[in-house]
């Protein structure tokens, strides 16, 4: 096999699962170990992955996608990831939770639109513009709007007002989108004001819930927000790979697939 062929079986890999090992390229393609570090440096140095310990991961583009963009991508993985945080709502009967900004913390809170809280109202915390027009109407729920500069690509309020507003509360539930997540990073996404609001929000719950589609497996954005130790529930929709799975278990992380 070519090496121009490996490049694009390797970038396929990538597409499909996010990570690739030099140990399992070099048995799949039956090469030494030397040849694919070759192999995985060349792509590296063409921006098509980048280099981590045993292998690579895929490289976050510099440009974040809008927040239009996003919704086009995995709608339904994120549609089933959204019911399950709505089971979890559910059967815990938080009285208060915060909701991140994101497509799939999106997609739970149109499920949240005609929702019913079994005792009483429930306070709903959010950074998230779309959130807060998303449920303002919904008589039993007590919408609390975060304030700050909205990014236009996710329309989530960051800077000091928001960090400040989330140190002043304390919610039963947490949830939290990623743009990517790895047994060595943790939890990150691309922007340094976004990341710190994460992390408030996830200091402000008494558990921590991410959200995070299987297409993040393995992908490192540039900022992490939080450790997998943080965190106490992961929703997805598919069972991570032996890798994060092992150290989803010894973060003491339950995992939720939907």
């Amino acid at each position: 096999m070519y090496a121009t062929e490996r490049h694009q079986r390797i970038i396929d890999e990538l597409d499909a699962s996010g990570r690739v090992s030099v140990a399992a390229l070099s048995r799949t393609f039956d090469v030494t170990a030397e040849t694919i570090r070759r192999d995985l440096d060349a792509l590296e140095e063409a921006g098509a992955l980048r280099r981590v310990h045993g292998g690579a991961v895929r490289r976050i583009s510099p440009v974040e996608p809008g927040l239009r963009e996003r919704e086009q991508r995995n709608g339904p993985a994120k549609r089933r990831i959204a019911r399950a945080a709505r089971d979890l709502i559910a059967s815990a009967a938080p009285s208060s939770i915060a909701l991140d900004a994101g497509t799939t913390t999106g997609a739970l809170a149109d499920l949240l639109v005609d929702h019913a809280p079994v005792d009483g109202a429930l306070d709903v915390v959010s950074n998230a513009m779309p959130v807060v027009l998303a449920l303002q109407d919904n008589p039993r729920l007590v919408v609390h709007a975060v304030g700050g500069v909205v990014r236009p690509e996710t329309s989530a309020a960051v800077g000091v007002a928001a960090l400040d507003a989330f140190a002043a509360v304390r919610c039963d539930l947490a949830f939290v989108g990623a743009n990517g997540i790895s047994a060595g990073f943790g939890l990150s996404t691309p922007d340094e004001r976004e990341a710190a609001v994460k992390s408030a929000m996830i200091r402000c719950a008494r558990r921590a819930v991410a959200l995070v589609d299987a297409a993040k497996f393995g992908t490192e954005a540039f900022i992490r927000f939080a450790a997998l130790e943080t965190l106490d529930v992961l929703i997805t929709d598919r069972a991570p790979d032996d890798e994060l799975a092992a150290a989803l278990e010894t973060a003491g992380v339950e995992v939720v697939v939907a």
